[in-house]
């Protein structure tokens, strides 16, 4: 193959599918309705590589608003890697966010090929991993019962943004969606979704160590005798503690990192990231 002839195009909603399939080969297990929430907030921002017709990999770039975006899902299929596929991908997804504070979670390997792109550590996602069931405990209500202004407020204070458009189809989405609220104003949530193995939980954010854990409790007893898959920044030592308590396994490490510095947001009310295709 000669990059001379390697064509980037926009990536249609049907081919995003295909791109999941090629995200759970990886073992990255997406969620299974990940694609319509993806998609929603910036259908102009997925990239497919092409070379006579042939499918080489593809890159999302999600821009969120005018001052962040975030790059995921850069896949290379196994037998053109090494050629400079991802980088040409990668060049296509940074102009169409340019301007912007741009995240990334990379694959630990891959720091040194986001560094040369102006990217700098910020901190670890540790994927952990346990088994569902258990009791719920009380306090906790449904999270379809709170204003949505309210959950867009909330999740705005420890997210880098706003994302209106991606949380109401992030929700929609979930096998479970659960709320703490305190002195009439919510103090944490959690949203529960089906994978292609098992569940995930994210995000999962609280104001502090004991919503964070009812919250998990919460949502953990809603996937009994299913893998429950959690996402946990070591920013936050709380969350890291979280899962050692109740017993999850570390399964693999992701690296976040940014272009601008860490962007503003309470990354110690953060006890599950929400995914780490868009952040």
């Amino acid at each position: 193959m000669k990059l001379d002839d390697l064509v980037i195009r926009r990536m249609s909603r049907t081919e995003l599918d295909v791109a999941l399939d090629w995200a759970a080969a990886e073992g990255w297990n997406p969620g299974l309705h990940d694609a319509e929430s993806f998609h929603a907030v910036d259908p102009d921002g997925f990239f497919l590589a092409e070379c006579a017709g042939e499918a080489l990999g593809c890159i999302c770039a999600t821009a969120y608003d005018e001052a962040f975006g975030y790059v995921g899902l850069l896949i290379v299929r196994p037998p053109y890697r090494g050629q400079g596929v991802g980088a040409r991908l990668l060049s296509v997804a940074l102009r169409h966010v340019q301007g912007r504070n741009v995240g990334l979670d990379a694959a630990i390997a891959m720091q040194e090929f986001y560094a040369r792109y102006g990217f700098e550590f910020a901190y670890r996602n540790i994927r952990q991993r346990c088994v569902g069931g258990g009791q719920s405990p009380t306090g906790l209500m449904e999270l379809a019962s709170v204003p949505f202004e309210e959950i867009q407020r909330y999740d705005a204070t420890v997210f880098p943004t706003a994302r209106p458009t991606f949380l109401s189809r992030w929700i929609a989405q979930s096998s479970a969606s659960l709320a703490v609220i305190r002195e009439q104003e919510l103090a944490g949530y959690g949203v529960l979704r089906a994978c292609r193995e098992g569940y995930k939980m994210g995000p999962l954010f609280a104001d502090d160590p004991e919503i964070a854990d009812a919250l998990f409790q919460g949502l953990r007893a809603r996937a009994s005798g299913a893998a429950v898959f959690l996402d946990t920044p070591d920013a936050n030592p709380e969350a890291i503690e979280l899962a050692t308590r109740r017993g999850l396994t570390p399964i693999f490490d992701a690296a976040r990192m940014y272009r601008r510095g860490t962007p503003p947001g309470r990354i110690d009310h953060c006890y599950g990231v929400t995914t780490l295709e868009l952040g």
